[in-house]
């Protein structure tokens, strides 16, 4: 019989709780994977008792989810930290490199994008809302981009999001290939790669016009607003239904689609 369940009523030590449950889980999600880990040993791992797990999260995968959400969450995090210290990564090959590196630097979350059916279960199913959500994200990022004449004009915003989308999962394939993400990344030369990331997304989707700093600040800003507006979109969704399993990030935070809207009209910056 599981002991009895410590039902804290200290708000901040419920939450130190469940940061702790959450990290012990997220060790042995990347130690084991998804289908070997059970409640009983995220319990021992933490020393508490099985039913305290349950106070915080009614299944198993719920759990599991609230890790993954964690890893989204941090991620999002860093990238608009980023943005607040210097609007140019709201350029995208410098939004690629900085996405590329908070996911490279999170093997649980590389894995979680990539599907890693060995390490994720079936927690790398794609989801709905929250794949929504995360695809309207990028393409909206992508519509101001263009909106700001930052885009090269001879290929559609469909065409754009597409190849970039494959340009930029194809190096992190290109990582887990040569380390598997149980293992955690490879992070010998890894600015260097990702350097090479944001080379071939400027010259390959970017129009190379120079934009003055007070709009880019504000492109900055628009984009972090973006950011904010759907991590909290995530949180309430998280807290309202408990996450519907496996909604995988993408290519940004959301992969955009060749579902898109059509290219906006490009404008000028003053």
């Amino acid at each position: 019989m599981s002991p009895t369940p410590d039902r804290l009523r200290d708000p901040q030590q419920r939450e130190e709780r469940a940061r702790r449950i959450l990290d012990i889980a997220g060790e042995l999600l990347l130690r084991h994977g998804y289908r070997r880990v059970t409640i009983d040993d995220v319990a021992a791992g933490a020393a508490i008792g099985k039913g305290t797990i349950y106070l915080h999260w009614k299944t198993r995968e719920e759990l599991f989810t609230a890790v993954f959400e964690r890893e989204v969450q941090q991620a999002i995090g860093e990238l608009t930290e980023a943005l607040g210290q210097d609007p140019q990564v709201c350029l995208l090959h410098r939004f690629a490199r900085a996405y590329f590196l908070a996911i490279m630097r999170r093997p649980l979350l590389a894995g979680f994008i990539l599907g890693d059916a060995d390490l994720l279960g079936k927690l790398a199913r794609p989801g709905s809302a929250r794949d929504h959500r995360h695809q309207l994200m990028a393409r909206r990022y992508l519509e101001l981009l263009a909106e700001h004449g930052l885009l090269r004009d001879d290929l559609g915003l469909e065409a754009i999001a597409y190849a970039f989308q494959a340009t930029f999962e194809g190096f992190l394939h290109a990582e887990a290939a040569a380390v598997p993400m149980s293992a955690g990344p490879a992070m010998a030369g890894l600015e260097q790669r990702a350097d090479l990331l944001a080379r071939t997304v400027q010259q390959a989707f970017e129009s190379g016009r120079t934009v003055p700093h007070r709009a880019l600040q504000s492109l900055a800003t628009a984009v972090i607003d973006q950011l904010t507006g759907l991590a909290d979109a995530d949180r309430a969704g998280l807290d309202s239904a408990q996450a519907a399993p496996g909604p995988r990030p993408g290519t940004m935070p959301g992969g955009p689609t060749m579902e898109g809207p059509k290219r906006p009209r490009q404008r000028s910056s003053r």
